[in-house]
């Protein structure tokens, strides 16, 4: 979909990866950075591409700490669901959760609730946001 033009989650392209927006924003700002090439391992990748991935992905972490005003970033690569390198990143906010922990701990039924779909004009100014947000961090580490 993304090569296609058709995600309407698509933010932005880097060397080695797509950003997109979770189509989930129980935690507004949840923002996914998949591989550009399908491996399913990390360590899978030629090194130089490796190093390259994680540096991006500590890119898009800060951009969306910035973009989602964050109090703190969750990030992980976990790969059950979907066995293709991607990282899930997480802007959280104290009190976003009944009890501190992990995103992992919110019922799905919860997280991925319809009513956590953002709505038309909020993925428009999220993408927005989030692409600033990006380009300003991708700029100052050029």
């Amino acid at each position: 979909m993304i090569q296609a033009g058709t995600n309407p989650y698509f933010v932005c392209e880097l060397s080695t990866g797509y950003v997109v927006l979770g189509d989930s924003q129980y935690f507004p700002g949840y923002t996914i950075f998949l591989a550009k090439e399908h491996v399913h391992e990390l360590y899978l990748m030629p090194k130089q591409q490796r190093v390259q991935f994680m540096l991006e992905m500590s890119w898009v972490t800060e951009a969306c700490a910035q973009a989602f005003d964050a109090d703190k970033m969750n990030v992980e690569m976990l790969g059950n669901g979907d066995a293709h390198a991607h990282w899930h990143i997480f802007p959280r906010h104290d009190g976003d959760t009944p009890r501190p922990g992990p995103v992992w701990w919110v019922d799905p039924a919860v997280m991925y609730a319809d009513e956590t779909a953002p709505t038309p004009s909020q993925l428009v100014d999220a993408k927005r946001s989030l692409a600033i947000a990006i380009q300003r961090v991708c700029q100052r580490e050029s």
